[in-house]
Formats: C-alpha cells, sequence, structure tokens
C-alpha cells in the first residue's frame, strides 16, 4: 500500500479491511483515478475536439445512439461535419468566457464550462440538445444531452425561485440555519427525496449531516456522522473542482470512451471537468447500499477548500436540466458565500471581545515582569479560554491557571517547534500529531489542546493548553468498521440511523478559533514592544549603575590612598611629640597623644581594608580549573596558626571538588572564613571546638536550596556549594544580614580576637565577582549533636554556573 494511502487511512480502517471477505480492498477505492474512468452517463454523448483543427480526438461509443452518428465515423473528421462551423464557433466562444486565459489547465483551480444549445440534423428532423463545453489543453469538449421535454427554457418563468431561495438563505443568521434554509431550497428546485448538508471535520476528516430536509417515510440523518472514508482524497480534489456532481441512474450502463487511451498520455481522457464523468463502481455500490437510485452533490467551499457538500439522493432514477443544475451550482457558491459572511461575521464578533479582553491583560501588564504575567488574575488564562498556560524563559518555568502537565515543558522540542518568532502554532487534537492513542498521552500527561508563542529562536516561549474533552458522537456506521460483508455479496457497511453506532472521541480539546490564534500574535507583538522598551531602559540602568559603581571604586581607591599619607604625618608627629617632650607633659597630655596615635594607625588599617575592597571590585579575576584540597591548604599556611591557638579542629569529611575559579581569591575566602572561625569559637568549657570545610550539590541559584542535588538522581540545574561550618558561638538570624556589610561587627573591637570588620564582605564581594551566592544558617548544628560546643555558623557560597547557563 502507496505511503500516502497509508497514511490517510485511519489503522482501524486497515484492520478492519483485513477481516471483509470477497477480497475488499479499500485501499484500492481510494487509489482508483475517478477523473480517469474512461467512460460517461450513457444518457449522453461526449465529444473531444482539437482546438486548433476541429479534429475529433476522443467521443464516447454510444454517439450513434445519442447522436446519431456512429464513433468510428467521427474520430479523427472534423466536428465542424456534425455540428457545423457556426456552431463549432459558438462552442470555441462560450468556452473562453468562462475562462481567464482561454487554456484551463485540467488539475488546476475550480472548473469552468459554458452551456449553449446545439441542433444536429438526422433522418427523424433536428435534434436540440443542450451541450456543457469547456476547455482541456488543447482538446474542447463537447458534451452532448438531449433537450428535455417540456419546452423551452424561459428564465423568467425560473427566476422567481431561484430570487426566493436565496433571500431565504440571506436571511440566515447562522452556519445551521443557513444550512437548513438552502437544503429546503434545493429540494424544492430539484424533487429529490432527501437532501442533507454536510459538513467536514478537517480537511481529511468525517462529516456531520447539520441540516436535512427528507420525504415522509424516510429515516432522519440530521446530526449523524459519516467517516472520512465515504469520500477518499480524489473524490474530495474533484468535488473542490467542480461546484456540482450529477448521477441520474446508479444502474445506467457506462458508454466507453473511443480511443479508450489517448496516443499523447497513454491514458484515458481526463474528465476532471465532465458533467456526464461515469460514477466509480465503488461509489455506485455505496449509493445502492443506502438505497439511493439518482444523487446530486454540490460543493460548499471555502477560502479555495472543500468545506462541506449538499447531498441530494432520489429514490428513482432522475435527470435534471443544464438550467437547474445551473440553478443548483448558482445557489452552491451563494451559500458558500453566505457561509464565509456568516463565519467572518461571528470571527469579527469574537476578536473585537478577544481585543477587549486582551487590552485588560495589557493594562494588568505594564510592569512587563514574567511573575506579573503569570499571577492570578492577570487574565492570561482567560484570555484564550484555556486550562492553564505555561511560560518557559531560559531556566524558568512560570505557569497560571490549573496545575502544569507533567509533559508539556517538553513538547516545543518534541514538536520540533522551532518556527518563526511571534509566529502562531495550535492544535487540538495533540495526541494525534505526536502520533499517540488518547490512552497513551493521557499516560504520559500530555494535554489535548496546545497552542505554542515562540518569543525569541531561544526557546523562550509562552503556551497555553487545554484538557481533553471527550466528545459523544452518533456514526452512521461503525467508525472502526467502515467496510464489511452485507447481504447479497453488498460490501460497503449500509449507513443510516437503523446501523447507528455511538462512540465517543478521544484526544482532543475545543478547538481554537481564528480569533483566538490572531489575538494571540497581537499579545505577542504588544509583549515584545514592552519587553524591548524595557530591554533598552535595563540597559541604560546598567550603563549609569556601571559608570557609579566604577565612580565609587575610584573614590574609594583615591580616598583610602591619599588620606593615608596624612595619616601617617599625624601618627608620626604625635609620636615624635612624646618622644621629644615626653618627660614635661602631663599625664593626661601623654594619654591624649597615644590615644591619637591609636587611632592613626586604627584608620590607616580600616583605609588598607577599604583600598583592598575598592580594589576587589577592579582587578580582573583569573579563573582555572583548581583542586579546592589544594586552595585549602595554602588558606591553613596563614589562618592555621589561628585556628591552633583558640584549640579549633579542622573537619575534611570527604575531598572536596575540582572547580573554575581564581586561586587567590579563593584562597582569601577561605583564610577569612576559617580566621572567623577561629574568633568566634565556643567559650572555654563548652566542649570540643572545630570547623567543618565540605561540598553539597545544591539547586541552582533562583531555585528552592537544599543538600543531596537536584533531587532526581541528575545534575540538572545544580551547582557545587562549598561550606564552612563551625560549632562556635553563632550569629543571631537578625543580624546575618548585618555581618556581611563593611566594617560591621557583633562585638567590640577588642573582643573576640580584633578586626575591622571587613572579612565577610571581602568573602561576599569575592563570591559575587565569581557569579555566585553566598548565604549563612545559624545554628548550624543540631541541639542534639555529638559535637559539644555553640550553635554554629554555616557559610555558604557557590562560585560555578548551572549546567544549563553555560556557553
Amino acid at each position: 500500500m502507496p505511503d500516502d494511502v497509508q497514511g490517510w487511512l485511519t489503522p482501524r480502517a486497515v484492520a478492519a479491511e483485513a477481516g471483509v471477505s470477497q477480497e475488499f480492498d479499500l485501499s484500492q477505492c481510494v487509489r482508483e483515478p475517478i477523473h480517469l474512468l474512461g467512460g460517461v452517463q450513457s444518457y449522453g454523448a461526449l465529444i473531444a475536439a482539437r482546438w486548433d483543427d476541429a479534429a475529433v480526438d476522443t467521443v464516447s461509443e454510444n454517439a450513434a445512439e445519442v447522436l446519431g452518428r456512429a464513433a468510428g465515423e467521427l474520430l479523427g473528421r472534423p466536428v465542424t461535419e456534425l455540428i457545423g462551423d457556426e456552431q463549432w464557433a459558438q462552442a470555441r466562444e462560450s468556452a473562453e468566457a468562462v475562462t481567464d486565459s482561454g487554456a484551463a489547465a485540467p488539475q488546476e483551480g475550480p472548473a469552468s464550462s459554458g452551456v449553449l444549445p446545439l441542433t444536429l440534423e438526422g433522418e427523424g428532423g433536428p435534434r436540440l440538445f443542450d451541450v456543457t463545453v469547456h476547455r482541456n489543453g488543447d482538446l474542447l469538449v463537447l458534451e452532448f444531452e438531449p433537450r428535455a421535454e417540456g419546452g423551452p427554457f424561459v428564465f423568467q418563468n425560473f427566476y422567481p425561485r431561484v430570487r426566493r431561495a436565496l433571500q431565504k438563505l440571506q436571511g440566515a443568521t447562522d452556519v445551521t440555519e443557513c444550512c437548513a434554509a438552502a437544503v429546503r431550497e434545493i429540494r424544492t428546485l430539484t424533487g429529490y427525496d432527501r437532501v442533507v448538508a454536510y459538513r467536514f471535520d478537517g480537511r481529511d476528516g468525517p462529516g456531520q449531516v447539520i441540516a436535512e430536509d427528507r420525504s415522509e417515510g424516510r429515516e432522519p440523518w440530521l446530526d449523524l456522522w459519516f467517516p472520512a472514508s465515504d469520500i477518499p482524497p480524489q473524490a474530495r480534489r474533484l468535488y473542490a473542482r467542480n461546484w456540482i456532481r450529477v448521477i441520474g441512474d446508479v444502474d445506467d450502463r457506462t458508454a466507453g470512451l473511443v480511443p479508450e487511451r489517448r496516443a499523447d498520455t497513454g491514458e484515458p481522457l481526463d474528465l476532471s471537468a465532465s458533467v456526464l464523468r461515469t460514477v466509480s463502481g465503488y461509489h455506485l455500490e455505496y449509493l445502492r447500499n443506502i438505497g439511493v437510485a439518482s444523487s446530486m452533490s454540490v460543493s460548499l467551499l471555502h477560502e479555495g477548500d472543500l468545506w462541506g457538500l449538499i447531498a441530494c439522493h432520489g429514490d428513482e432514477p432522475r435527470r435534471l436540466s443544464p438550467e437547474v443544475r445551473a440553478a443548483c451550482e448558482f445557489f452552491g457558491i451563494a451559500l458558500s458565500l453566505q457561509l464565509a459572511a456568516v463565519a467572518g461575521r461571528e470571527e469579527a464578533d469574537e476578536l473585537a471581545r478577544s481585543r477587549r479582553a486582551l487590552a485588560s491583560v495589557l493594562a494588568r501588564l505594564t510592569s512587563g515582569a514574567p511573575d506579573d504575567w503569570m499571577r492570578p488574575g492577570s487574565g492570561l488564562v482567560e484570555l484564550l479560554d484555556a486550562d492553564g498556560a505555561v511560560l518557559l524563559r531560559g531556566t524558568e518555568t512560570l505557569t497560571a491557571g490549573a496545575p502544569l502537565p507533567d509533559a508539556l515543558p517538553g513538547l516545543p522540542a518534541r514538536l520540533a517547534q522551532d518556527g518563526s518568532v511571534g509566529g502562531v502554532w495550535s492544535s487540538d487534537r495533540l495526541p494525534e500529531v505526536l502520533g499517540l492513542e488518547p490512552e497513551e498521552a493521557e499516560a504520559e500527561g500530555i494535554p489535548a489542546g496546545l497552542l505554542l508563542l515562540p518569543f525569541n529562536r531561544d526557546g523562550d516561549l509562552l503556551a497555553w493548553w487545554r484538557r481533553e474533552q471527550p466528545a459523544p458522537r452518533e456514526w452512521a456506521a461503525d467508525p472502526s468498521r467502515p467496510v464489511r460483508t452485507g447481504p447479497g455479496g453488498e460490501r460497503l457497511t449500509p449507513r443510516g440511523s437503523a446501523a447507528v453506532y455511538r462512540a465517543t472521541v478521544r484526544g482532543r480539546s475545543a478547538p481554537w478559533s481564528p480569533a483566538q490564534r490572531a489575538v494571540a500574535g497581537e499579545l505577542w507583538r504588544e509583549v515584545s514592544g514592552l519587553l524591548t522598551r524595557q530591554v533598552v531602559a535595563l540597559e541604560a540602568r546598567n550603563t549609569e549603575l556601571a559608570r557609579t559603581n566604577e565612580d565609587l571604586d575610584s573614590f574609594a581607591h583615591a580616598a583610602a590612598h591619599d588620606l593615608k599619607e596624612p595619616l601617617r604625618g599625624i601618627s608620626n608627629a604625635a609620636a615624635f611629640i612624646v618622644e621629644d617632650a615626653g618627660t614635661v607633659l602631663d599625664a593626661t597630655s601623654l594619654r591624649r597623644l597615644t590615644t591619637v596615635r591609636r587611632l592613626a594607625e586604627r584608620m590607616d588599617g580600616l583605609l588598607d581594608s577599604l583600598l583592598h575592597f575598592s580594589r576587589l571590585g577592579q582587578v580582573g579575576l583569573e579563573r582555572e580549573a583548581l583542586s579546592v584540597d589544594e586552595v585549602l591548604d595554602d588558606a591553613l599556611v596563614v589562618a592555621g596558626g589561628r585556628l591552633a591557638e583558640q584549640g579549633v579542629t579542622l573537619v575534611r569529611p570527604a575531598a572536596l571538588p575540582r572547580l573554575r575559579a581564581d586561586r587567590e581569591r579563593l584562597r582569601e575566602v577561605l583564610e577569612n572564613l576559617l580566621v572567623n572561625a577561629a574568633k568566634y569559637a565556643a567559650d572555654e568549657g563548652a566542649g570540643e571546638r572545630r570547623v567543618w570545610v565540605e561540598a553539597v550539590r545544591v539547586a541552582a541559584p533562583g531555585r528552592a536550596l537544599e543538600e543531596g542535588g537536584g533531587g532526581d538522581g541528575s545534575d540538572g540545574g545544580t551547582v557545587t556549594a562549598l561550606v564552612v561550618r563551625d560549632n562556635g558561638i553563632g550569629i543571631p538570624p537578625g543580624q546575618q544580614e548585618d555581618v556581611l556589610q563593611l566594617f560591621r561587627r557583633l562585638h567590640r573591637r577588642d573582643e573576640r580576637g580584633g578586626g575591622s570588620g571587613v572579612g565577610l564582605a571581602v568573602v561576599k564581594r569575592i563570591v559575587e565577582r565569581h557569579g555566585g551566592r553566598l548565604w549563612l544558617e545559624s545554628p548550624a548544628v543540631a541541639p542534639d549533636a555529638d559535637c559539644g560546643g555553640g550553635p554554629g555558623t554555616a557559610v555558604w557560597f557557590t562560585l560555578e554556573e548551572p549546567p544549563e547557563a553555560r556557553p
């Protein structure tokens, strides 16, 4: 079975075919070239003559019966020998009048044809014909239908009926009302026993009867669904090319064409635009199966696609005159336009309502912060009548509405939707798009409906989703068995209310309307403009902030450097006074001079700290892959003595990892933290004093911080944090932010080993220069821990970016 056929048939239809006796092949029905069947309905005759010289190229084998001239006599001879030069010229003129260029391609666009009366002379006198003409490449095709009895066609007698029907149609307000008016009027015009309006569910989907007018005693079909296989793809293509299709008698014997195949193509004459085209045996069998002797179909088109059909069924054979066919064709065109107008009006009304809702949403989104978009009450979910929305931005996933289905964040990549920025992609049958059964999609946590709005090519997007809405349907036949053996060898399942099969359609959500797609696109344009303005403003603020920081760093460096010189002068002057005049000064003056000298030295130390702090913002980092254990050993060269003085034991629970960092700056961080641990060790008698240095996987910044990694056994979204933990006196929670500020101490300068209060501020600045984060925990030791000492403090810091943020 070819891929295109296999792809169109549902798996259930293919399976059903396998269980059918008499070797019925549904795929053969789908493949059948119904425009190349090589015959016409026998009540009329066909002649195809070359446009340039009028020589007959193809003729139907019933020419003698219908036209009075045998096919063999006509073939190769000028058609003017049959119809005369004047009528040949009229036929050419009629064909040219209904085509734009004088040559219609047989496979492109709606077919165009004209009708004119022709007279043929014969032994029994003149015979009148209605002849339909159309251009087929280099051929002019003439289809002869004997003029029906009842006198000539009088337009003014026929027009009032058509005008009245059109007026009723124009008064309809919605699609169903339009179709109901149409079927009533077409049945009145044609006299068929049943007329239904049939709407397709998508281009290749099944169809539903949405309006019906029938004679008494016929079973109702209203609201019934018919399997997609009832009208295969090639039939739908022909319906899109021909506004009307009439079958006069399902038991008609086909009149074949002579020759059977054209010499230039090797195929039968293309009858795509023919009004007499014969009918597929499969379709005739289908019509007989549902008790139909004659039929007519009028196509309903929307924007060039087949939207639906007006299907007419007769209990007896029925021929329609070209005038009635023309009226029905005209009615089909008018109905298509009216349906488009109704749909356009409904869409315009919905779009106007959606735009008012969008204005309300945008009024709440003036801040542009994504958190603002997704908060309850923003109106974002309600804007598209969705169940929920999700914003994917970098590593962030923000949600609104109902809880997010598990699989939704990964769907854009799974759908390979790297489409155009601002382009809207939507589906109301996502499981089908992914090739999943509804049960499989439900188990995977995949919603039934999805609308994606990409913001950029980096994967940032906004999506709305909808839950599955199971839809009960009543089918005119079991859709899982569109083919089965019937009485008397009938192989196509009977259709109708007597065979109603109730089934529920799953895997679909409410459809996304054109207005909703349009308003999603407008939202992208508005939000993009808002974000662009914010980016510009943020860049301006960042530029100003960078300039301010540079000025502050320069000021701090200059102030620290320039102030040190006078301070040294003050300190030296005080020392000289004490030295030179110490014997003549009283004790109070000596004490005051000593204080001046000590304060000058303290100020000098503070300025050294300030100078060092400012340089941290100016000196570049030299990152390298290094062993934290080695850097810790270097830090102990300085800090080890202080730990020993205070009797603090260093504990390394496990080997420390390798990280990318500036070696000197990381050594400085560890030195400061170890010295602090020595300074703020537990008081004597409280137990053994310890400090632990270890590494722990934690969630990346912006996520909940917890020990133990990513929670799923992976490192996605986690980083390595280093922690220096002691069992010293601890830091009260309310003062933990204070100790990170420059020159902030929790004790007097002469307590706990002194110091300027710069150490933790330096640590914080170095960590942030690395793009990391620092935070404190106190108490850091559980009350029942078997380690003695006090509650302790843990200083956590990260130096690396999360894996997904690395270039």
